[in-house]
């Protein structure tokens, strides 16, 4: 069965910390919303496809809607860590006889729906961080965005491996032991041993459920304040570089991104458009996109 059977559209925004889901009829409006763990791919290709059926399953029964056939459906994925090349293979192979799959980057997914599909640009920081632009000859440019540990400034796995850090230094005495540090020490281990058992565990995901903390404490805690004085500077070099005349409408997204908007410098603020949708409409357009195009082709 090919893509000229398909009946419903599934637009998938796949991150490190969650899964979002959204179904339409091929010709109709959206049905419905679901939401489920993490499918970056980074974190397993066996626990994304997981996830994206639960958050599919969700999004139906929210709709009133029986779970569909996937050969009935046309999915566009926009996923954390489709960059690697490796990954996006064992991704797209393990996929369950969808009748068609578009991919791409969940960045990518979050420009299109931002700007409805048109030319922009979006600083995103949630788990990760990325910059993403989309220019008006159709070219694409990407800052940021090297995955956690070496890059993803400024994100909330970021910020949580950073207080980690200041935690580490505050065990040994390098590092004055306010209220951050104690909450992690309280989370993460009270000694050496114990510290270095839980990081040895610890992943993307598990270093960003460590960030909310950062905010909770910069009022009475200046190791946490001067972190987001970092992640914000951080996010604001990407504005820049993805577009430093200027030209482009830009849109900061992602749940670490709203929280450090307000604090950026008047001349990106200056800058600033609501995202008109999210990445899980984004990835929608997508599969819209996909198969327009394949039809295109069939029709030539």
């Amino acid at each position: 069965m090919g893509a000229d059977q398909a009946k419903y559209l599934i637009g998938i925004d796949g991150g490190g910390t969650s899964t979002r889901a959204v179904v339409a009829r091929l010709d109709g409006p959206v049905l419905g919303r679901g939401q489920a763990g993490p499918s970056a791919l980074g974190q397993g290709v066996p626990q994304a496809w997981h996830n994206i059926q639960i958050a599919v399953q969700r999004a139906c029964a929210a709709g009133g809607l029986s779970m569909p056939a996937w050969e009935l459906c046309a999915l566009g994925a926009g996923l954390s860590g489709v960059g690697n090349a490796a990954w996006r293979d064992s991704f797209l192979a393990a996929q369950p006889g969808l009748a068609h799959l578009a991919v791409d980057g969940d960045a990518f997914a979050m420009l299109l729906g931002a700007h409805e599909g048109a030319p922009g640009a979006i600083v995103a920081a949630g788990t990760g961080s990325v910059a993403e632009a989309l220019r008006a000859d159709g070219s694409r440019e990407i800052v940021g965005g090297f995955g956690f540990p070496s890059g993803d400034e400024g994100s909330g796995a970021w910020l949580g491996l950073q207080a980690v850090r200041h935690a580490q230094a505050a065990l040994d005495r390098r590092a004055n032991t306010g209220p951050l540090a104690l909450h992690v020490h309280k989370l993460c281990g009270r000694d050496r041993a114990a510290m270095q058992a839980w990081c040895a565990r610890a992943g993307q995901f598990a270093y960003a459920t460590l960030a909310p903390a950062v905010f909770d404490y910069e009022a009475d805690d200046p190791a946490a304040a001067a972190l987001l004085l970092q992640a914000t500077a951080a996010l604001e070099s990407m504005a820049w570089a993805i577009d430093f005349q200027g030209r482009l409408p830009l849109a900061v997204c992602g749940s670490i991104g709203k929280r450090l908007a307000p604090r950026m410098s008047p001349a990106v603020r200056s800058r600033l458009v609501e995202p008109a949708a999210d990445a899980a409409t984004g990835a929608l357009m997508l599969a819209r996109q996909a198969l327009r195009a394949e039809a295109e082709e069939h029709a030539a």
